[in-house]
């Protein structure tokens, strides 16, 4: 259905346009219908990016944009990595939803219950209907423990631990802080999950800490991925293995979790195989909204099917998605959201006008990787193209070097929490990074 081309309804809201502005430049008649609406779900990292975008474009008495969310505050999800080694504080990455969005677009604080397509609707929990001409869903990734017989046990919060939620980060930093030693496994469950590396940070993070504490003798750290090596791509893979040899950090891959022995303290594969720990740091399955599934827009893992590279909703027309929520193969990372909704703005802007939807969103991802001792990595690739060595932003230049360890990838890497406050979520563009992956700098043979 979506291939890029223009639809009756792109065509229907363009024609109003084009004959408001007609009978009113030309005849002198003024013209008026109802304002149309657009829609945001989630004020995450994308949905806050996408009304910043959109709110310059489309204004009112055209169009009204809405963006619903039930939480009170934003959370820059990056530093919860950092909070359980008390590198950053809980001041660090709270802060108020309604200080990002633009005055002229209108906040609602209500968890929602459906979305409901056939109606152009969303019905809040309070049992109010908010009608949409477009939307856009972005809702985000969120763990699932409960999936994991045992994970969510006796044992949850007192020795297994995740750091993808600010109250598991924040639990963990407690513990870590009277931990004395043992064996820690850093544990991911199943693919995909947001930011990818994140796991691989923690572990190399954990090295680090536990050096600085004088420790490190007294703790056995064991990486433990379903994926058959530390990393979905073949060169990153064999540089961040490397990695984990180098700072004696053990790996097991190919193992898929099948539950956890609270007793024993042992994760259990399907094929029998059983990993002890003392500490286990884990991430839970990554799933979409349960909102996704009330609504039956979404896969197993409650990810909407969106077009790739459009990011128009395989099904709905008049529906876009942007951020984790969707289903499509790129990292589930900030980095992403923001290239996306450089698109999609265009995209949405187009499908107004009646145009073709461009089909240019690449995959482009690019991340930081912590490695320990004020050092990290920097990666950059797309759907076609995996991480190389080379230079960012400027081609041999840098100053940036890619898939190498630095202390200036580090700073780097602390340096985009005030983009990330200060310019991505307004909207900004930030200087020299495009939403296409250049090939310009990097090592691809």
């Amino acid at each position: 259905m979506n291939n890029g081309t223009s639809f009756p309804r792109a065509r229907l809201l363009a024609t109003f346009t084009a004959l408001k502005i007609f009978f009113e430049n030309t005849l002198g008649f003024k013209v008026t219908y109802m304002t149309k609406q657009l829609v945001i779900l989630g004020a995450g990292t994308a949905g806050t990016m996408m009304a910043n975008h959109l709110h310059h474009h489309l204004q009112k008495p055209d169009w009204a944009i809405t963006i619903i969310d039930e939480q009170e505050h934003h959370y820059y999800q990056p530093g919860y990595l950092f909070l359980p080694f008390d590198i950053y504080t809980p001041e660090d990455i709270i802060k108020k939803v309604s200080d990002y969005i633009p005055t002229d677009v209108t906040l609602i604080r209500n968890k929602i219950r459906a979305i409901i397509p056939e109606t152009n609707s969303i019905q809040l929990e309070n049992e109010t209907h908010i009608s949409y001409d477009l939307l856009i869903i972005a809702t985000g990734a969120k763990i699932a423990p409960e999936e994991i017989e045992g994970m969510m046990g006796p044992e949850w919060q007192k020795s297994i631990f995740d750091f993808y939620t600010f109250e598991g980060a924040l639990a963990l930093r407690n513990k870590l802080r009277q931990w004395e030693g043992g064996k820690l496994v850093v544990h991911i469950t199943e693919m995909p999950i947001k930011c990818p590396v994140a796991p691989l940070e923690f572990a190399f993070l954990a090295d680090s800490y536990f050096k600085q504490k004088s420790i490190r003798q007294n703790v056995t750290i064991t990486y433990v991925t379903p994926l058959s090596g530390a990393f979905t791509k073949p060169k990153a893979t064999a540089t961040l293995e490397h990695l984990l040899q180098e700072k004696n950090i053990f790996i097991e891959s190919d193992f898929a979790i099948e539950r956890i022995d609270n007793q024993k303290k042992e994760i259990i594969d399907y094929g029998g195989k059983r990993i002890p720990f003392d500490l286990l740091v884990t991430v839970p399955t990554n799933k979409g909204d349960a909102l996704i599934e009330r609504s039956g827009l979404g896969d197993d893992l409650n990810f909407v099917p969106t077009n790739k590279k459009t990011l128009q909703s395989e099904n709905h027309e008049n529906i876009f998605v942007i951020g984790d929520a969707s289903n499509i193969p790129a990292s589930k990372a900030g980095s992403v959201a923001h290239f996306e909704a450089e698109i999609l703005t265009e995209n949405i802007l187009d499908y107004i006008k009646g145009n073709p939807l461009k089909q240019e969103y690449d995959g482009h991802a690019n991340c930081f990787v912590e490695t320990g001792d004020g050092k990290a990595l920097l990666i950059d690739f797309n759907y076609t193209h995996e991480p190389v060595e080379g230079s960012f932003p400027f081609p041999g230049v840098g100053p940036l070097r890619l898939l190498k360890e630095s202390r200036i990838n580090h700073m780097g890497k602390l340096a985009f929490r005030w983009i990330y406050w200060n310019m991505l979520l307004k909207g900004t563009p930030i200087p020299f990074v495009s939403s296409a992956m250049s090939e310009k700098g990097k090592q691809f043979s």
